[in-house]
């Protein structure tokens, strides 16, 4: 089962592909390819039905893969390991006997075991008991890992070792009761981008709980509409930002259980907020003992095997989206720690795998269904789309870099299945991509022959600044050339501007109010200091910088947590590095909730952008044209 190599695109009809082509003529030559996309993506959805029960059943694959407890308390386990000789279960429930509980080996590369319940009718593994899958690999060596999809993980007790695999299954009073309805789908879209571990002022690792109580109120005080939440798929490393990904359907321990995270989705839909998860299906952590490296003790499996299954800059794994037959290919792997330089240690999914497939349209599924989030920000769009994953690539524009061979077909079509499942099952989702090759069509629906995403990230506009701020004057600055990057996209394919993301933010970088002002925040942002040119030209660009964005760069808007008062310095998460400090992992409120402080004026004037907006509603207007009018002096 596969994507078909007998599909001929003369015959492939796409629904509405000449709203696409009405829109821009300059797709007609294109016509050819876009329908073979459109007929691979077609056979998937046919293959779906005709060996799996349909697309529904396909993508909530959760329900049978994993460990579940049944109705008579014994527990059914489920898994995919082609690679594997043998698959075990072990854990404290058996005091750690590796080879005492063997899986079935099935057909495909699936195995199957059940465990029955105690003698009294108890389950046999209880709520919070720790286990583990062990694997004999082709050598005869076994294995230790954690299941793809344990639904949650802790830390270890001892630093340096494997994150542990528990099992969730609290009783009836301790799960949580969603008691909000989901808000309306925001035409006029204003997202506050989030990271629950830095949310407070303290310098530790803050909760969920502490998310709803410190963060909530305050994006509904500044007039969004929308949060963006990091770093929630478990992440072993802490310092990756959540973008090395260890166990995808495990919401983070770190920050507490998973019913502490329906909690704070329960609370912020209660204020009206739509709820978006960073999800990160570009890569996957190297991590090897508690990651999906290697999980079968091959180096395939999920991912693709050799030199294609590594990100160059990101050291990272890559899925396999479109091989369909099990590789079974040995090999040893160092794993490597993971480093701030922009070298992420993971690897690249292997999209043509229908088990990859699987694995992770079922993971968008189970966010949504399962903690009930309103859509997702994908991250990495532009390195699943192209085999060069966009390095060294200029992107002039020309349409054969979309429709050529550097294209990961594989990874395209997953992404079009991925966003025509979840907008034919979900029609009040939000999509975005991260991408800043400007796709054609990556942001109009499926049946035009685009990607199906509602918006792409304004990739351009924060680099525009960041440039202005670095190398130029203020009198040099050329308004036409900032316009053009503000209104230079798509026509109908909607855009989030932003003036300075998380990625701005990260250490080796600065805030941008850090680029205006720099060390005289440290000394004049008391109202009662002497006066101070450096301070008024910061917070006057401060506030210009954020409004043009906000009203010429896009469809919708977006803000990193704590730069609208304007937060200093830069984000750095604790690591060796920096002898493990918190300092600058978190978000000093105090420095906006001081009256005595000028950040309450740049704080201010985002709430008032913001209450203007809803009132105007310029994001959800009509495009129009914007020119420059010199008025003559008198």
């Amino acid at each position: 089962m596969g994507q078909s190599q007998s599909v001929d695109p003369a015959q492939v009809e796409i629904p509405d592909l000449n709203k696409l082509l009405e829109r821009d003529g300059y797709l007609n030559p294109y016509q050819y390819e876009m329908k073979r996309r459109y007929g691979l993506m077609l056979n998937f959805f046919e293959q779906f039905e005709k060996h799996e029960g349909g697309i529904d059943r396909f993508s909530t694959s959760y329900n049978k893969y994993g460990m579940h407890v049944q109705p008579d308390n014994s527990v059914r386990c489920y898994e995919w390991a082609p690679g594997a000789q043998q698959l075990y279960l072990t854990g404290d429930f058996n005091s750690w006997n590796r080879e005492e509980f063997p899986y079935k080996k099935l057909e495909f590369g699936k195995w199957e075991l059940v465990i029955p319940p105690n003698q009294d009718g108890s389950c046999r593994l209880g709520h919070l008991s720790k286990v583990k899958l062990v694997v004999r690999n082709q050598h005869g060596h076994l294995l230790d890992r954690l299941s793809p999809w344990a639904t949650y993980v802790t830390e270890p007790d001892q630093v340096g070792h494997a994150y542990e695999q528990r099992v969730w299954n609290p009783p009836a009073q301790e799960k949580h009761k969603w008691v909000s309805s989901k808000p309306k789908k925001p035409d006029n879209l204003k997202i506050y981008e989030s990271h629950v571990g830095i949310c407070t002022a303290e310098q530790r690792v803050a909760s969920y709980r502490d998310f709803v109580q410190v963060v909530v109120p305050r994006i509904v005080k500044q007039g969004y509409n929308a949060v963006q939440l990091m770093a929630v798929m478990e992440h072993a490393y802490y310092a990756s930002f959540g973008y090395q990904v260890t166990s995808f359907f495990a919401a983070s321990s770190r920050f507490g259980t998973p019913e502490e995270l329906k909690y704070l989705i329960d609370a912020c839909h209660k204020a009206g907020l739509y709820v978006l998860l960073d999800v990160v299906h570009s890569h996957a952590s190297k991590n090897v003992l508690d990651g999906l490296n290697e999980f079968d003790g091959t180096q395939a499996g999920f991912f693709h095997d050799g030199p294609r299954g590594t990100h160059s800059l990101w050291d990272s794994r890559l899925f396999n989206y479109s091989q369909i037959d099990s590789i079974l290919i040995s090999s040893n792997v160092c794993v490597q720690e993971p480093t701030l330089s922009g070298l992420w240690d993971s690897r690249l999914f292997n999209y043509s795998q229908i088990e990859v497939l699987r694995f992770l349209l079922s993971n968008l599924r189970w966010y949504l269904d399962e903690y009930q989030f309103d859509g997702f920000r994908f991250d990495g769009v532009t390195s699943m789309l192209y085999h060069n994953h966009g390095i060294g690539e200029g992107f002039s524009g020309h349409y054969d870099e979309y429709y050529g061979l550097n294209v990961d077909t594989d990874a395209l079509i997953y992404l079009m299945v991925a966003n025509k499942l979840l907008h034919d099952r979900y029609p009040e989702i939000i999509t975005i991509a991260e991408d800043v090759s400007g796709m054609p069509g990556s942001c109009r629906p499926v049946t035009e022959g685009g990607t199906g995403f509602d918006y792409r990230l304004g990739m351009a506009i924060p680099d525009k600044w960041i440039e202005y701020l670095k190398k130029f004057k203020d009198e040099d600055w050329s308004m036409g050339n900032i316009v053009h990057t503000l209104t230079n996209r798509r026509y109908m394919e909607k855009t989030v501007a932003y003036a300075e993301s998380h990625d701005q933010a990260l250490v080796g970088d600065k805030t941008i109010a850090f680029w205006l002002m720099d060390k005289e925040m440290y000394t004049h942002m008391s109202c009662n200091s002497d006066p101070s040119l450096i301070i008024d030209r910061g917070i006057a660009l401060h506030k210009m910088i954020r409004l043009i964005t906000h009203a010429l760069g896009g469809e919708a808007y977006l803000n990193f947590i704590g730069n609208e008062f304007g937060h200093p310095e830069w984000l750095d998460f604790p690591r060796a590095g920096n002898n493990s400090s918190y300092w600058h992992a978190r978000r000093q409120w105090n420095l906006v909730d001081d009256e005595n402080l000028r950040y309450k004026y740049l704080s201010r004037f985002d709430a008032a952008m913001n209450v203007t907006e809803e009132r105007v509603k310029w994001l959800c207007s009509d495009p129009v044209y914007v020119s420059l009018i010199i008025v003559p002096q008198v």
